[in-house]
């Protein structure tokens, strides 16, 4: 099965979070499990906030990623399009709202859940939760739009 992420045109696969052209990126990969997504994630040595912890930036940048993917998906969904169609969707970041709960330990993998909680005309609002170990330790909201052409380059 491929991610969401492995649909996303050469053009449009640069990103920092996400993109799997981008070779010093994050490179998430994000999948349907029902009506959730999935990402799992290690962080690595130079992801420390203090030592022990994740960097909280990081977290956010998770959230971010993963919520623009999810946003994407969604929206071939609602549309019954798979992802390889055109024209693609690609969203970006409109807000991005973060509540850290608790510290997340660096060493165990994360997972990042995403709920779609809205899906209105350009606009795809999601939720992201980060779980270290089964426990939540951010929790995030992700209001993404869909990307003006004005944003790809010619």
């Amino acid at each position: 099965m491929q991610a969401f992420q492995d649909y996303y045109p050469e053009n449009l696969a640069h990103c920092y979070g996400c993109g799997r052209e981008n070779a010093q990126g994050h490179q998430i990969k994000t999948f349907w499990e029902g009506d959730e997504t999935v990402t799992h994630f290690q962080p690595r040595p130079e992801h420390t906030a203090i030592p022990g912890f994740v960097y909280g930036g990081l977290l956010a940048s998770l959230i971010d990623c993963h919520g623009t993917g999810t946003a994407a998906a969604a929206m071939y969904r609602a549309e019954n399009r798979s992802m390889d169609s055109l024209p693609p969707f690609r969203f970006v970041t409109g807000s991005l709202q973060v509540s850290y709960l608790k510290p997340t330990p660096l060493g165990p993998q994360l997972e990042i859940r995403g709920k779609v909680k809205e899906i209105k005309g350009r606009k795809v609002v999601v939720e992201a939760t980060v779980y270290a170990d089964g426990e939540a330790t951010a929790r995030g909201e992700v209001v993404a739009l869909q990307m003006p052409d004005t944003f790809v380059a010619k």
